[in-house]
């Protein structure tokens, strides 16, 4: 409840508290002037008070004044509007607590999650990869009527819905966004959306920001701005447009290792980090290449390597290149692989 209901309640309360008192003592006066009463205390007036307005009834106790019974009316009559603001408050309060819930109001606890800042089309397409893929996904939408939609397309633990203005930023620790891993800015327009990146990080300076942009020219921009990723939605599909025109296999099985594998027998390119535990920490490169391909029916492609606060990728490097704690192995894999993968790395792919 807001502020405002809060008051109103606790001024019903007062009322009723005031109304309840004058009445018991009114009722124990009448009950004194009258020969045959029974309620002859204060304790009495308030027994028989309390148990009239619950409508227990006993019975034990009963004005036999003309006033205490007028008084006695009161009180059944009152009962009914007693049980009619209770049962309103509390039906309100719940509502409102299943609303705030709905709309994201109490927070998540992910970590290591997505946060997406609006939701379009093409934002569903990605939110799709990224559920499949078991992410945890944390969407923040302005328009109301998007939490519906969101509840029916995806019934998934893994998926947090904060119904918001963007430019609230402080609502936005309501999505844990800075134990998030990155944070995807989808809005509608790229000046839009650079505007938003430079307020957002007054705010929240640090986080890995990604965007899509409609205007290649403009990567440049983004990147100077702070953004990690900024992607050329057009220049991707040129790419991708050209390259089935030349070499069309190749383009079909770039596009598969690019989504999420949905059967066994489905390929996907994934990077897993190296830990202290990893069996193939301080291996040389063609080793650890022939190790997986004998041992998890795995492709070993190539590692990145943070070097001066950079991520330098190593495409196929040479056979003397060894593996180091820390550096991420980029990998081929069916969906069966990947299971023998995890275990082996002890982790789930990805940053």
């Amino acid at each position: 409840m807001d502020i405002r209901s809060y008051k109103r309640l606790i001024y019903y309360l007062l009322a009723f508290i005031g109304v309840f008192l004058f009445l018991v003592f009114n009722l124990l006066e009448f009950e004194l002037l009258s020969e045959e009463g029974k309620i002859d205390n204060l304790s009495d007036a308030f027994w028989y008070s309390i148990v009239t307005l619950t409508t227990v009834g006993y019975g034990d106790l009963v004005p036999t004044s003309t006033g205490g019974r007028a008084i006695g009316y009161i009180m059944i009559l009152l009962s009914l509007g007693v049980y009619g603001l209770l049962i309103g408050q509390v039906s309100s309060i719940i509502a409102k607590i299943k609303e705030n819930k709905k709309i994201g109001m109490y927070g998540t606890d992910f970590k290591n999650h997505i946060v997406v800042i609006g939701w379009t089309n093409f934002g569903k397409t990605v939110i799709d990869q990224l559920i499949k893929a078991g992410r945890k996904v944390a969407i923040v939408t302005k328009n109301r009527d998007n939490i519906d939609l969101l509840k029916e397309l995806y019934q998934d633990k893994n998926l947090f819905i904060l119904y918001s203005d963007y430019e609230n930023f402080e609502l936005l620790e309501k999505v844990n966004i800075k134990k998030s891993s990155t944070v995807f800015i989808n809005l509608d327009d790229d000046t839009e959306k650079l505007v938003y990146i430079l307020n957002l990080k007054k705010e929240y300076d640090g986080l890995n920001y990604t965007v899509t942009l409609e205007n290649s020219n403009l990567k440049q921009t983004f990147m100077s701005a702070g953004v990690t990723h900024a992607i050329s939605r057009n220049e991707i599909a040129s790419r991708l447009m050209a390259s089935y025109m030349f070499e069309p296999d190749v383009a079909l099985f770039s596009e598969e290792i690019l989504a999420f594998p949905t059967t066994d027998s489905d390929y996907d390119m994934k990077q897993y980090k190296v830990l202290e535990s990893n069996p193939y920490k301080g291996q040389q490169y063609d080793k650890a290449f022939y190790d997986l391909k004998k041992n998890e029916n795995v492709i070993l492609l190539g590692l990145v390597r943070i070097e001066n606060g950079e991520r330098v990728v190593y495409k196929n490097p040479s056979d003397n290149f060894n593996i180091k704690e820390g550096d991420y192995l980029l990998m081929l894999m069916n969906q069966k692989s990947e299971k023998n993968i995890r275990k082996v790395f002890q982790l789930h792919e990805g940053v």
